[in-house]
């Protein structure tokens, strides 16, 4: 059986028969800690292809079924600059979970972790793939279903990362050694990475700025 990346709906079931790989990716928190990790608003050519990361996923699960949801929000003014992105997600054999963001409270936490949920009471979830830095909610869950059989791994960003990293039970995977991920090297230096001669980190924020403010 190939493996391909399937677009399936929240109440479609997949069929898991030789197991199921599956990925949530965090589009908010991912696009947030990107823009910590580079000290700038990310552009489209620092933002990660969705394509690599297909082919990523579908070469890593050899003959199981995988599936890839990607989870964001949508200010509703925002929605006709934000089609364009969500089709091309979608071509890439994504699936797409859009909420309304109406108020700063308004995330996709809970329904990327019920989508896991419904995917694991299914039988069948053979690795879950979570794309978030965010541990107060994902460390706890992943870590129970890891100790169920479930092999779980964190894409995401060294810096930012911790929970995955201190783990004993998920794999952490910096998302920027996703193989093609990134058409140009991020302008980050990685603590877990440093050159032997040392290097300089930039401060992210002025010295004047942070007394004006208070």
């Amino acid at each position: 059986m190939t493996a391909v990346v399937h677009e399936v709906g929240a109440t479609e079931q997949v069929d898991a028969g030789e197991g199921l790989d599956l990925l949530v990716w965090d589009a908010p928190n991912i696009d947030m800690t990107l823009a910590n990790v580079i000290g700038e608003r990310p552009s489209p050519t620092s933002r990660p292809r969705f394509d690599a990361i297909a082919r990523w996923l579908v070469g890593s699960a050899a003959d199981r079924e995988v599936e890839g949801c990607v989870f964001t929000n949508i200010v509703p003014s925002a929605a006709p600059n934000m089609r364009g992105w969500v089709e091309a997600v979608r071509s890439f054999g994504f699936a797409v979970f859009a909420r309304p963001k109406s108020s700063p409270e308004d995330d996709v936490d809970e329904a990327m972790l019920e989508h896991i949920a419904r995917r694991a009471d299914e039988g069948g979830l053979a690795r879950v793939v979570v794309a978030s830095a965010d541990g107060r909610n994902f460390r706890e869950p992943l870590e129970e279903l890891a100790r169920a059989g479930v092999e779980c791994v964190v894409i995401a960003f060294s810096e930012v990362a911790g929970y995955a990293q201190e783990s004993d039970l998920i794999t952490f995977i910096d998302l920027e050694d996703v193989p093609g991920a990134f058409t140009t090297p991020l302008p980050r230096i990685r603590l877990d990475n440093l050159p032997p001669e040392g290097a300089w980190l930039r401060p992210t924020r002025s010295m004047r700025a942070l007394v004006e403010t208070g």
